[in-house]
């Protein structure tokens, strides 16, 4: 099978759920595959936003850009629904002055859903840049 990245919405992936949204930078912005655009927080912590994948999926390697996150957990669903959410991952981010920051998460899990939920950030505002899963999909969870 063919790895993609799985949070594109060219590949059918969809954030059905945000926290904030500033209408110059939507939610939409993080998977649209566009080094330019990104997601904004609007100044309180946590900030969340979910991503289905409207399938299953196996993800191999995850990799965020973002900035200004301190703390950042990611959780899995593999339900239908975007329901019973397990912990997978969660990181203390280091401070990069005027650059993004670069997490490669190399974790493999079976999702249908991610949830993202910045726990902290080192200043009012974060932003998020884009969220890649490179992995396939696949026919079951089993």
């Amino acid at each position: 099978m063919r790895k993609v990245d799985l949070c594109l919405s060219s590949e059918g992936a969809e954030v059905i759920l945000a926290t904030s949204s500033d209408e110059k930078h939507p939610p939409e912005s993080i998977i649209d595959g566009n080094p330019e655009t990104f997601w904004t927080t609007t100044g309180m912590f946590p900030q969340e936003f979910i991503i289905s994948f409207h399938k299953p999926v196996r993800i191999e390697k995850l990799v965020i850009q973002s900035y200004l996150v301190r703390t950042l957990r990611i959780e899995k669903s593999t339900s239908k629904e975007p329901v019973d959410f397990e912990q997978w991952i969660e990181r203390e981010f280091t401070h990069t002055e005027g650059q993004l920051q670069n997490e490669i998460m190399a974790c493999e899990c079976s999702a249908t859903y991610l949830r993202v939920i910045i726990i902290s950030a080192f200043d009012h505002f974060a932003s998020v840049h884009s969220i890649s899963a490179e992995g396939v999909a696949i026919s079951n969870l089993s």
